[in-house]
């Protein structure tokens, strides 16, 4: 198994697993897909996938068709994606991805998270480069041979694809979102979920004490409202606790 695939499985077995934000994030995601592409599903794929998302952790019908109602009234002030880069205590790297309707307060936020945790926010392009950008999807294995659809997804972009659990996941390229989606809608294969991430290309290991200092900061800015997700240099154990 790959890089893709320990990654994975050791975001698993983290906090953020639970999904405990799910709902405000994808919220988020809906207004900015239809404010970007339109209120219709069938013409906006990047809408179509955040629904599919939806899904996939239980969020109400109601409650997505309401984002959507929301998301398509002109007066609704528009969420902008901001990427923060900084570093932690002991040399890590962090990176956050944000939805904001109001920069100046998510810096401000951010900034302190930093600061009052002993880490620097950085400068734009800082650290982003220690990860790879990718997209990935979740499939219904059902009627399919992983190997064969291996074969077929090499032309699309595909870097990694195994098995677990959870169905059939498949890494990629992040450029290679639209051209993966194409293929399975058009083969007819249930997408269960999408999505995007950064994948560190080096971790490092700490001592239990350093972990504790870094969690302690990476703990705060999940917290934050305007964050979507948090990506980090420190080894993850994906062992079973």
């Amino acid at each position: 198994m790959g890089r893709a695939f320990e990654f994975r499985k050791a975001r698993k077995m983290k906090r953020w697993s639970a999904m405990s934000k799910a709902f405000t994030r994808i919220g988020k995601d809906i207004v900015m897909a239809v404010k970007e592409g339109g209120p219709d599903p069938d013409a906006n794929s990047r809408l179509r996938a955040i629904i599919q998302n939806a899904k996939s952790v239980n969020m109400p019908k109601e409650n997505v068709e309401r984002a959507i109602k929301r998301a398509s009234d002109k007066s609704l002030g528009d969420y902008k994606e901001v990427l923060f880069e900084g570093y932690a205590p002991h040399g890590i790297a962090i990176l956050i991805e944000t939805a904001t309707d109001n920069n100046t307060r998510t810096v401000a936020n951010i900034r302190m998270h930093f600061n009052k945790c002993d880490g620097n926010l950085g400068t734009s392009g800082s650290v982003s480069f220690m990860f790879d950008h990718t997209c990935n999807f979740r499939i219904s294995p059902e009627g399919l041979d992983i190997e064969e659809l291996e074969l077929e997804l090499i032309d699309h972009g595909l870097d990694e694809i195994f098995e677990d659990e959870d169905g059939i996941i498949i890494y990629a390229p992040f450029e290679s979102f639209g051209d993966i989606q194409s293929f399975l809608e058009e083969k007819n294969i249930e997408i269960l979920s999408s999505g995007f991430d950064r994948i560190p290309q080096v971790t490092k290991k700490l001592s239990p004490e350093e972990t504790a200092d870094v969690e302690k900061l990476l703990e705060r800015i999940e917290e934050d409202d305007d964050v979507q997700n948090v990506y980090h240099t420190m080894e993850e154990s994906s062992e079973e606790e």
